[in-house]
């Protein structure tokens, strides 16, 4: 009989923790080592051993102090509230032990810990979207993208905020255990196992600012309502009476984004839906989108998502779809 390789997952808790960074990312792996030869031994460790108060108010008694920990392969650092300001004995405690464990993850604004210990500098991280201005100035080292619901770099991994943290944990039981066990958990905690971590973490109608001007704001309406339709600059800009040059200057000032990169983003987002969600032919759903051709799609799912269309339907069709 095969001995079962035992992973040691260790949660560190603190005041102010974000109860569902923790508790999310080890309710996937407690389900996972319910399946025959799988094991994660979970444990959790504050700094002093006693009990911590989330945001939400709920208690959480760890099973012990950092310094009784035992050495984890993979040490996660969930997010919270109480990450903000200055924490020397816990980003001291995981300047020293974080390169030891096999895998190093954050989880929300866990990020900044990890940060403010040094183990991010050179890497490339994401956290909650409304900390990646400050992950980035006050950590001039650390390579910040803000797009992606969680980031792999080596054997670190950084989420995006809160049920973030369960896609990522769900990425890494099917790093170590498969794709197949991945979606029975997801099954299970009722998730879609469908989200990869280049994600955005939010839709372009969300991470764009809605135009402040009437004219801009219709544009911007029109263009999800039609992914189809002409969508150049001359075209948009005739929509809203003006001039190309203002419109495209206009739009980026209000919107923060460029008319064409908005444009690239909806219609992204309105085939991978189309992929997701219908049976629809892939020809048809590049028309449908804007792209013309099903090889211009392909392009635009390469460069953004570094997958083809065919594996992320794949990967991420609801059971639905594909009845």
């Amino acid at each position: 009989m095969t001995d079962v390789k035992q992973r040691t997952v260790l949660v560190v808790p603190f005041d102010g923790i974000q109860s569902l960074d923790a508790t999310g990312p080890m309710e996937v792996f407690a389900g996972a080592s319910r399946s025959p030869g799988v094991s994660y031994d979970l444990r959790t460790a504050s700094l002093d051993g006693g009990p911590v108060r989330s945001t939400c108010g709920l208690t959480l008694v760890p099973d012990s102090s950092l310094a009784d920990a035992p050495a984890p392969h993979t040490l996660l650092v969930p997010g919270g509230q109480g990450t903000r300001g200055s924490h020397p004995e816990l980003t001291g405690w995981l300047r020293e032990h974080g390169p030891r464990a096999e895998r190093l993850v954050s989880v929300c604004t866990g990020a900044l810990l990890l940060a403010e210990a040094g183990l991010l500098d050179g890497h490339l991280v994401t956290t909650h979207w409304n900390y990646c201005e400050r992950l980035a100035r006050d950590y001039p080292a650390v390579r910040v993208d803000p797009e992606p619901i969680f980031v792999r770099d080596g054997r670190l991994a950084t989420s995006a905020g809160v049920t973030a943290g369960i896609d990522l944990a769900l990425a890494l039981v099917e790093e170590d255990h498969g794709r197949d066990l991945a979606l029975d958990i997801a099954r299970h905690l009722v998730v879609f196992l469908r989200r990869p971590g280049n994600q955005a973490q939010f839709s372009a109608q969300l991470s764009a600012r809605t135009a402040r001007r009437e004219p801009l704001r219709e544009v911007q309406h029109w263009i999800t309502q039609r992914p189809d339709a002409d969508l150049g600059v001359d075209a948009l800009a005739a929509r809203a009476r003006l001039s190309p040059r203002h419109f495209a200057r206009a739009f980026r000032a209000e919107t923060g984004t460029t008319p064409g990169r908005y444009v690239e983003r909806v219609r992204l987002e309105h085939a991978r839906r189309l992929l997701e969600d219908t049976a629809d032919g892939v020809e048809r759903i590049a028309r449908a989108s804007g792209y013309g051709t099903p090889e211009a799609m392909r392009r635009a799912f390469v460069k953004t998502l570094a997958t083809a269309p065919a594996e992320y339907r794949r990967r991420f069709r609801t059971p639905a779809s594909s009845a």
